[in-house]
């Protein structure tokens, strides 16, 4: 019979670890084979697989996250097992590159091997684009790098652009001003800003202009110098917006593109200008080009499920 396992942390640890009415015990079981007890001297790993010093170095890991300040949620969990089981990944890397804080003392870090990657290509490069789906955090760490690096006075201005254009509809059906107009096609960038500065200074920047967010018409004839220039949602932009956008960045900037190329919106003769440019700019030293894709997706197990579906599909078609 295998010598059981023990592992030491206090309960407020175990309580992290094990989440809300200890609803993580059925991960560890169905993926390692292993039952966690949790007695006075701290954590037993039992049972007779293979997997349990497996299992305990995860948890291991998943305890020095907890004591550095972060609690991984039931979805995130789910993704280290996967990824620990294929590859060993050593997720405690990713949570070492903290952000940012947020206002609520919320700790801003990249959580799988494709978002540490990313920012990794951002502190790097001055032009990268990222690519990849729903859920992989593109446009909201490009954001919260961009918010540390107006708070360090790294650069003057942050700007957060996308084309105005969105599945079935266009402004003229909307009602309101320009303004009113655009800021539904803007309101995930406004949501982005506020969680990482706060209500009270992210309208101080807003009303000294130190942060702009606009429809993408609004950076023609523009030179935009000592600023972080964040496109979103760019595989919606023509080859004529897309050039536009690149060439308004001056000295001292730094330019990311975010988009996902399985979702263009564009009429279906035009050509996307985010698809275009990937094979028009790649290899130029000083810009570089990430591919996120559904093991980078941190939300409901189901995001995942059905990027894999419709993948899958398209083929088919």
């Amino acid at each position: 019979m295998s010598e059981d396992l023990l592992i030491d942390l206090d309960n407020g640890e175990a309580v992290k670890l094990l989440g809300l009415r200890d609803q993580n015990l059925g991960l560890f079981a169905k993926n390692f084979g292993v039952h966690l007890i949790l007695k006075d001297e701290g954590l037993l790993v039992t049972g007779q697989s293979p997997n349990r010093e497996l299992a305990k170095n995860l948890i291991e890991q998943i305890l020095e996250i907890i004591r550095a300040g972060y609690s991984p949620n039931h979805e995130e969990l789910k993704y280290m097992i996967k990824n620990y089981k294929l590859n060993k990944t050593d997720h405690r890397v990713f949570f070492k590159e903290e952000i940012i804080v947020t206002p609520r003392g919320k700790k801003i870090y990249p959580k799988t091997a494709g978002q540490h990657r990313y920012l990794q290509a951002i502190k790097n490069n001055d032009l990268v684009f990222g690519i990849g789906p729903a859920g992989t955090g593109k446009t909201y760490l490009a954001v919260a790098m961009a918010v540390r690096a107006l708070k360090e006075k790294q650069i003057a201005k942050l700007i957060l652009t996308r084309p105005a254009i969105e599945a079935g509809e266009r402004l003229g059906f909307l009602p309101g001003d320009l303004q009113d107009k655009v800021d539904p096609y803007l309101r995930p960038l406004y949501d982005a800003l506020l969680e990482f500065l706060g209500i009270d200074i992210y309208q101080k920047y807003m009303e000294k202009g130190v942060i702009e967010v606009a429809p993408l018409a609004y950076m023609r004839g523009r030179t935009l110098n000592d600023a972080y220039i964040i496109l979103d949602e760019a595989q919606n932009t023509t080859p004529e917006q897309m050039k536009m956008f690149l060439t308004r960045f001056g000295f001292g900037s730094k330019a990311i593109v975010t988009g996902d190329i399985t979702q263009v919106d564009l009429p279906r003769d035009t050509v996307s200008g985010l698809r275009q440019v990937i094979g028009i700019l790649r290899g130029i030293e000083g810009i570089e080009v990430v591919t996120l894709d559904e093991s980078d997706i941190i939300r409901h197990k189901l995001v995942a499920d059905i990027v894999r579906a419709y993948a899958n599909y398209s083929p088919k078609r």
